[in-house]
């Protein structure tokens, strides 16, 4: 029974390998790609995967920058002593020890460094912090007198103006009464109205004040006389 059915999957296995070299065959054969694959033979590498890759420095055919310090460094550090490379010869100079030393100074303070910086930062806050609020305190104290200040000013502004409106008014009253007839104030009659009226008041201003000043002179004048009289 055994024997039966593995014969019978013998047999199944065998057409189908026949049928699939059957059918993709002259496929294979026709491009050459079977032939190819079977002759093809890869060629040997010629770097010993075995030992370290050294470059050879006085080749040109080597990249520059497997001639640096920097791939030497590298290759010490994989390889070791097996590189071939004396460790002697990897330590910066004098001049790139100082530019280290000057960077890692700017770009990596000491904590002691560190700790001043931020102590400086403190107390600059801290200043800051306290003029700002002797600043507020001072405006503060100043608020009252400020307040009562722009009050005045402000009902001075609104006295003016209803000052102004007023003396506007009666002006265009005169005016019109005047002329018989509205007038705009923005007109140059209007204007010279006004520049009359203005020197009409000046005299009159000065007027009071001269007879002011004679009324006070007379007084005194009578009173420096009645003085000897009484006595």
């Amino acid at each position: 029974m055994a024997a039966s059915v593995l014969s019978k999957r013998t047999a199944l296995l065998v057409d189908a390998i026949s049928f699939s070299l059957n059918t993709f065959a002259p496929r294979i054969s026709s491009c050459g790609v079977l032939q190819q694959i079977v002759s093809y033979h890869a060629k040997l590498s010629k770097v010993n995967v075995k030992e370290p890759y050294i470059p050879d420095k006085q080749s040109e055919r080597t990249p520059v920058w497997q001639k640096t310090a920097k791939y030497d460094r590298k290759l010490f550090g994989r390889y070791g002593a097996a590189s071939g490379i004396d460790p002697a010869k990897l330590w910066p100079s004098h001049s790139q020890l100082d530019e280290i030393i000057t960077e890692e100074k700017e770009w990596q303070p000491s904590l002691e460094q560190m700790v001043q910086n931020i102590t400086i930062k403190d107390k600059e806050l801290a200043d800051k912090r306290r003029a700002r609020e002797k600043l507020i305190a001072a405006n503060m104290a100043k608020m009252p007198q400020m307040v009562a200040t722009w009050r005045r000013e402000k009902r001075e502004a609104r006295v003016k103006q209803k000052d102004e409106k007023a003396k506007r008014d009666r002006l265009l009253a005169e005016a019109r009464e005047r002329f018989g007839y509205a007038m705009d104030p923005r007109s140059p009659k209007f204007q010279d109205m006004i520049k009359e009226i203005e020197k009409e008041e000046k005299k009159k201003k000065k007027l009071l004040k001269r007879r002011k000043r004679e009324e006070e002179g007379g007084q005194a004048e009578g009173a420096t006389a009645s003085g000897p009289a009484d006595s």
